[in-house]
């Protein structure tokens, strides 16, 4: 009797099984930076205080709301490359490349925490587009190229606070 493939292996969309798997393992490290930055995002938005706190607290809302919306769009494309994205506390914590924050940083701390995750975050992004090229993947690239703007412009908004 023939071993029943899985159904991932059974997807015919014009990417090869080898490059589906590479793909979704970049995207899961994606989800999970996207996570991790959308947690410490909305961790900032409740504990920031000072002089900045109401344009902080609004730009940290803004910020992770947008954030929110975004995992949704990166778990998809992994279900849509046929297979199931990561979505727990442990998962995420294996997979992400941001360093969790202890404690509660000063207003001006948690913009410099979120410039480095927002990069990070960006990085991973980049790190992909080699594969998602050579694999003819349009619709990755597309929400690779929509995540980096964003990253990139988030990151520049925050260190521009920073600036004296």
């Amino acid at each position: 009797m023939a071993k029943k493939q899985p159904k991932s292996a059974q997807l015919d969309i014009g990417i090869s099984l080898e490059h589906r798997e590479k793909i979704v393992k970049g995207l899961s490290a994606l989800l999970a930076d996207s996570y991790t930055l959308y947690l410490m995002t909305h961790n900032f938005h409740w504990n920031v205080t000072g002089p900045q706190f109401n344009s902080l607290h609004n730009m940290f809302m803004t910020q992770y709301t947008e954030q929110w919306n975004a995992l949704d769009i990166i778990a998809e494309r992994i279900r849509a490359l046929g297979f199931p994205a990561p979505g727990t506390y442990k998962e995420f914590v294996k997979l992400t490349s941001i360093k969790e924050v202890e404690g509660v940083p000063t207003a001006n701390e948690m913009v410099q925490h979120l410039v480095t995750a927002q990069e990070t975050t960006a990085r991973t992004a980049r790190s992909l587009f080699e594969l998602v090229g050579d694999a003819n993947d349009q619709p990755t690239a597309d929400v690779l190229t929509q995540r980096l703007n964003v990253h990139e412009k988030t990151a520049w908004m925050l260190r521009s606070l920073l600036a004296e």
